[in-house]
Order: structure tokens, then C-alpha cells, then sequence
């Protein structure tokens, strides 16, 4: 409506390029401008630290070319200033590209680098002319210090003054100071600006330094002590697509390492870039559950961190409760939780908790040392309990959540989308809500929990073990539901204990839990091979056939790279090879299409001329980089029991991924090599003398469908 004014909304991201060193990140355009728009900018954790900084030569903005992420921490962009140089002969007509670089065209290459505290860029400006061209360089700069929660939905903050410092500028509120400096330049405050008079010689070039460093207390976060967690396998495959995506996925994971302020020796993941880089529970625990193949160290770090901030009191504000895993951790305030100048933590989560009981039991597995997995068996203990007692309010025997503040997230598992929870038929479930993978999640944390407090010579084992069994009867009584394929699980229990009996992609999560049967995993992995939940570039989350399906929807029919993984892992352990690698070709070809740099999701559509982005989708995200290396994991078969002393190998049957060799995994803290050739035969070198290879047990794969089960009303 002509001076209507348009309401603020989420800026996309799709046609931005990050740049991340945790907490860390640079988001500019293509061209390496930075504007003061949307969400471009520099970011320190949850603040804006850089609202512009846009170069012009001789006052025009050199024309993009081409840009590239180099490394974990560098992008460089490439332009042509075609507005310098000596003029046209007077008389002649418009001149071609070639003439104009003769003339004096210049060439500019802008390399920006991330560091923990700040940004540096060079600017490098080459003439291919045969005469030295004089020209002035300006860079336009601005501050605004926004909070990233304003910055989300769309608000612009107004720019603040600079002041002069030296040979640069300054800009500060309390708490936090951004310092920009530049070699040779002249800083003028107002309008803030750096400027450089050089001349660019024939042939050569002139490369101009400025650099942003930032000081602040205001962070829930900060950049992790030392070296790399995790081992950099060297892989050759068949397919190259699949080296190629693990060597972009491990840069973006190196990039988004972390740490709590209180605590900066122990590193974990920060979710995600631009909006979640931070501490979160559900998505830290999968990413390092992920990465076991490469190291344990990523879930030492990630696990202590999060029992340090394990729940010990009631509060409905911030949905803590005595054994919880916390959801989310944020400087000042989230939700219903305010708390000034500090970090903060938010608990609504009904899946943090069993996975974090999970990757300690997995970590455990693959040799993460047992004095540090001793540490930890009083968290496990409190979050166990936490499982039979404040995840089950209504002692149905079903882990459950609900919002109890009415300000915190409506929906508390990895869909947590508001709209996330439909029927079949499109309509809303209502809370409290037993989502499907979550028992399964639950399960698998009690037979997890038996097993290390078995091991450890604690009291409980056999408690928690019956507490699976009668939580899997409980689930097969009640979740299954028949659909016009046949029976599958449903997506949850709604709050008068119906079925909510969309197909969704929730549960290729229950495979390899331990909580179906082989014959009921077999109608999961029929249903997930269904062409209305298999896409073309993976899985979908919600069917094509269900009401409340849209391939642009956050979770009712976009594909999430980690949720595919998820399904594939489960699907190449339950003897379900074939389908698992139809998942993987269609991650591969999504990955291609991204130029390796995974993100957050990507829509459900089939298009054959590539996946069409979620234009508000992080990049890079932690557990969607960490889908290569769940997707190595699969092809190879890995299934080490380090404390017993062994590796099961159960490799995708018919090696459907063709020949992959990976030097350098590690097992029990050892450089271990695997490779599986086109036979499917996999042979292991390096292992440890302490750890034999084991024939794995062969699940049962029914040739037909069992019968349809009745399901309880």
C-alpha cells in the first residue's frame, strides 16, 4: 500500500558470504563490501561490532569478480576499478576490456582474515597498464554495536560517533571497545573514513593494511586455548565430491571452535553463523558425537562444559531442572531469563539431556580416557534421574515438554519451529508433546547409562536397563500409526496422548537406538525410501503428501543436512545400505551445488538444476559440516568398544559409495587407517595393540514388510 511502512522482518542470508573465527564473523556481499544493511556486518559473538566498511578507488566501488573462502578464517574478493587509470583518447567510441586495462584499469584483491579478537585485510591493487596510475583508496566505516537479537528481526541500529586515535578510530560503550588502525592511511572521524594516496606502478602492486581489534567483557563466549581438537584425515575416494566436502566441512568446524568464558581450555562447537554462535546443547552434543571418528577431545571439552552449567534447581522461567542439559547459553538474557551483565542459560530442551548421557557413553567407546569419563559419572547420575523424573511430569513414561513460562520456545526438540508439530491432515498438536525420537534418544541414554555405571562399579544398571525395556513396550503400543504405505512411527504424542501421525523425518532418528526391533527399523527405512521423504538432494522433514508439507517450511519440508546424516548412520548400521547411499548421493549433490560449505538446510524441492537455498540459513553450521564426517563413518562401518577391546566393521553393504581410503581417524587417541574398496572389503592398520577387529552381528533384514500392526487408541 503506497506509504504504508513496512514492519521489520529476518534478514536472509543466502546471498551473503561468511567469513568465522569464532566468536568471530564477518558477513559482507559477494563483492566484499559491507553495508550497513540487513544483517552484513562484523560480529563479535552476539554484537555488532562493524556496521560498514565499503573501499571505492578514485570514488567509484571497484566491480566484483569473483570471491573464495580460503582456508577456515579467509575469504578473498576479487574486482576491477575500471574508473582509474588515464582517460579515453578524446574522439575515440567505447572502449573494450582489453584497452581499458592497458589504459589503466586496476585490479583489486581484498583478502580478509579472522582472528580471535579481530579482523585484518589486504587490499592489494595491481595495474596491467604501461604507466604508473595515481589513485586514492577510501574505506567507509561504521559502528553500531547492535545486539544480534535486534539484528535477527531486521532492525538497523543507529550508527554511533567515532572518535580519532592515533593512526585510527575508536568506538566504545561500556563494556566494549573496536579499534580500527590502517598502515599509511589518514582516519578522519566524521563521517568515519580511512583514506590512502598511493600510486600504483605498471606491472606492480600496492598492497594497503587496516585492521579491526576488539575488547569486550560482554560476551557469553570467547575463542578456545590451543590447537585443534581433532585429527585432519587425509581421504581418497572415488567419489571427489565426498573429499571435497570433508575438506570444506573441516574448515568451517575449525572455525566455529569455542569456548565458555569461565572456562576457555575446554572447546566445544558454537551452533552455527550468524545467529547461533554459541554454546547449544542439542546441536555441540550431535556435531561432536559426529566428529568421534577424528577425536575425542571436541566431546571432553563439550561435555564438560555443559555439566558445569547442568541444572540444579526448579525454574519454569528458564525450564531448568536438578540433571538438565542446558539449550542455549546467551550474554544478558533469553526469553523469560534476564540476567544483566553475564551469560546466561536457557534450558528448554527435552533432548539435550539423553544426548549428552550418549556422547559421553560413545566417547567412551572410542577411547576418550576413562579418569575423564570418571569425572563426569556424577552428571551422568543427576542427568539420568532427570529422565524418570522432571522429563516425565505426568509419569506416563514418556519424556515430554512444555512451556511452563509461555515466553520460552513453544516447540523444545531439534524442531523447534512454533508451526513444527502437525497431523497428517496440517492441523497444530498441542503440548505437552512425547516427540518419536526423543524416546528413542531416552532409550538409548538408559542402555548407555547401564552400561557405564556397569563398567564403572556403580550401583543402578540393572534399574536403568529395565527402564529401557518397558519404555520400548510403552513405545510400541502406543506410537505406531498405519499409513498408505504402511506402518511407521508417529511424530509425537499430543497432549491427550494421540498420535500425531504426520511422516516426518523424526524418525530415521530412532534407528540404531536399540529401540526398534529389526523388523520394525525395516518398516522405517521403507518409509524413509517413500519418493515423498527421499529427495532428491536427501531427506525431507515432513512428506510431500502431508497437509501440512512446504519445501520452503523451516521443518515441515526443507532438508537439513545433519538430519539426513542422522537417518543414514542409523540406516548403514540397521543393514539398510542401499537407501542410506541413495541420502548420501543426494547430500553429495546438494554439497556441489554449495560449493562444499553446507548449510543449515535447503528446501525440500527436486529440482534437477540444483536445491534451492533457505535464504535464512546459517553458513557455516556445525552439525551440518560434521554430516561428512557421520557419512565417512557409515561408508567405513566403525564400531569401536575401546574399554572392551574391540572394533566391529560393518561398511555399507556393496560399498554403493565405491572405494574410500582415510588416514589419520583416530581410535583410543591412536592415528588409525581405514579403507573399504569397491568389494566392500574394509581393512584397518594402526590399531592399537590392545584393540582386535571382531565379526559384527548381522541384524535380521526382513524380504517382506511384516503385517501392519494395530495401533492402540
Amino acid at each position: 500500500m503506497s506509504g504504508s511502512r513496512r514492519e521489520p522482518r529476518q534478514p536472509l542470508l543466502h546471498d551473503l558470504t561468511t567469513v568465522v573465527h569464532a566468536p568471530l564473523s564477518a558477513l559482507s556481499e559477494h563483492s566484499g563490501q559491507i553495508r550497513a544493511h540487513g544483517v552484513q556486518g562484523v560480529f563479535y559473538a552476539d554484537c555488532r561490532v562493524l556496521s560498514e566498511a565499503v573501499l571505492r578507488v578514485d570514488g567509484y566501488e571497484p566491480e566484483p569478480v569473483t570471491q573464495v573462502l580460503d582456508g577456515p578464517h579467509t575469504a578473498r574478493f576479487t574486482a576491477l576499478a575500471r574508473g582509474s587509470g588515464n582517460a579515453r583518447p578524446a574522439g575515440e567510441g567505447p572502449l573494450g576490456l582489453a584497452e581499458e586495462i592497458r589504459l589503466g584499469t586496476l585490479r583489486v584483491d581484498r583478502v580478509r582474515q579472522l582472528t580471535s579478537d579481530g579482523l585484518v585485510e589486504e587490499i592489494a591493487i595491481s595495474s596491467g597498464g604501461d604507466q604508473t596510475v595515481p589513485t586514492v583508496v577510501t574505506l567507509t566505516l561504521g559502528c553500531d554495536l547492535a545486539p544480534m537479537g535486534e539484528v535477527r528481526w531486521g532492525a538497523t541500529g543507529a550508527a554511533l560517533p567515532a572518535r580519532a586515535s592515533g593512526t585510527g578510530l575508536v568506538w566504545a560503550n561500556p563494556g566494549t571497545e573496536v579499534r580500527v588502525d590502517a598502515d599509511s592511511a589518514t582516519a578522519e572521524p566524521s563521517p568515519a573514513q580511512l583514506t590512502w594516496s598511493v600510486d600504483v606502478p605498471a606491472g606492480q602492486v600496492v598492497t594497503l593494511r587496516w585492521r579491526v581489534r576488539v575488547a569486550t567483557s560482554a560476551a557469553a563466549v570467547t575463542a578456545p586455548r590451543g590447537t585443534v581438537e581433532w585429527s585432519r584425515p587425509e581421504v581418497d575416494a572415488d567419489d571427489r565430491r565426498l573429499v571435497r566436502l570433508l575438506t570444506r566441512s573441516l574448515d568451517d568446524l575449525e572455525a566455529l571452535r569455542l569456548a565458555d568464558e569461565a572456562t576457555p581450555g575446554d572447546t566445544f562447537l558454537g551452533a552455527g553463523a550468524p545467529w547461533y554462535l554459541t554454546l547449544f546443547g542439542r546441536d555441540s552434543l550431535w556435531a561432536a558425537r559426529m566428529m568421534l571418528p577424528v577425536g575425542t577431545r571436541l566431546a571432553a571439552g563439550t561435555l564438560r562444559t555443559l555439566a558445569r552449567r547442568q541444572g540444579s534447581r526448579v525454574d519454569p522461567d528458564s525450564g531448568e531442572a536438578p540433571g538438565k542439559i542446558l539449550h542455549e547459553l546467551r550474554y544478558g538474557g533469553l526469553f523469560a531469563v534476564r540476567g544483566g551483565d553475564e551469560a546466561v542459560a536457557y534450558y528448554g530442551s527435552i533432548d539435550a539431556t539423553p544426548l549428552w548421557i550418549s556422547l559421553l557413553h560413545d566417547a567412551w567407546r572410542w577411547g576418550m580416557p576413562e579418569a575423564d569419563v570418571a569425572a563426569l559419572l556424577p552428571n551422568l547420575r543427576a542427568a539420568l534421574d532427570w529422565l524418570a523424573g522432571h522429563a516425565d511430569p505426568d509419569g506416563d513414561g514418556f519424556a515430554e515438554y512444555l512451556d511452563q513460562s509461555g515466553r520460552g520456545l513453544a516447540n523444545q526438540g531439534w524442531k523447534d519451529s512454533d508451526d513444527a508439530l502437525r497431523f497428517r491432515d496440517g492441523r497444530q498438536a498441542n503440548g505437552p508433546i512425547a516427540l518419536c525420537e526423543v524416546q528413542g534418544y531416552v532409550y538409548q541414554a538408559a542402555v548407555h547409562g547401564a552400561a557405564l555405571l556397569s563398567a564403572f562399579d556403580l550401583p543402578g544398571a540393572d534399574r536403568w536397563q529395565r527402564y529401557a525395556d518397558d519404555l520400548a513396550e510403552r513405545f510400541r503400543a502406543r506410537f505406531w500409526v498405519d499409513g498408505p504405505d504402511g506402518p511407521y512411527p508417529a511424530f509425537a504424542l499430543d497432549r491427550d496422548k494421540r498420535p500425531v501421525d504426520a511422516l516426518t523425518s523424526n524418525i530415521g532418528h530412532l534407528l540404531g537406538t536399540g529401540l526398534l526391533s529389526d523388523d520394525e527399523s525395516a518398516h522405517v527405512a521403507r518409509a524413509l525410501a517413500t519418493p515423498s521423504m527421499s529427495g532428491r538432494y536427501g531427506l525431507r522433514t515432513m512428506a510431500t503428501d502431508n497437509g501440512g508439507y512446504d519445501a520452503l517450511s523451516y521443518h515441515c519440508g526443507a532438508i537439513w543436512p545433519h538430519d539426513t546424516a542422522i537417518a543414514i548412520r542409523g540406516l548403514a548400521r540397521a543393514g539398510f545400505g542401499a537407501t542410506a547411499a541413495r541420502l548420501a548421493e543426494g547430500v553429495l549433490a546438494a554439497a556441489e551445488a554449495f560449493r562444499y560449505r553446507m548449510p543449515e538446510l535447503y528446501s525440500g524441492d527436486d529440482w534437477p538444476s540444483g536445491p534451492v537455498a533457505y535464504p535464512a540459513a546459517c553458513h557455516p553450521q556445525a552439525w551440518s559440516a560434521a554430516a561428512g564426517i557421520a557419512i565417512l563413518e557409515a561408508a567405513l562401518g566403525l564400531e569401536p568398544d575401546v574399554p572392551a577391546g574391540e572394533l566391529r566393521l560393518r561398511p555399507m553393504m556393496g560399498a554403493p559409495l565405491g572405494a574410500i581410503d582415510a588416514r589419520g581417524l583416530r581410535i583410543a587417541g591412536t592415528s588409525v587407517d581405514v579403507a573399504v574398496d569397491r568389494d566392500g572389503v574394509v581393512t584397518v592398520n594402526g590399531l592399537p595393540d590392545t584393540i582386535r577387529v571382531v565379526a559384527p552381528s548381522v541384524p535380521h533384514i526382513p524380504t517382506q514388510p511384516a503385517e501392519k500392526r494395530s495401533v492402540a487408541r
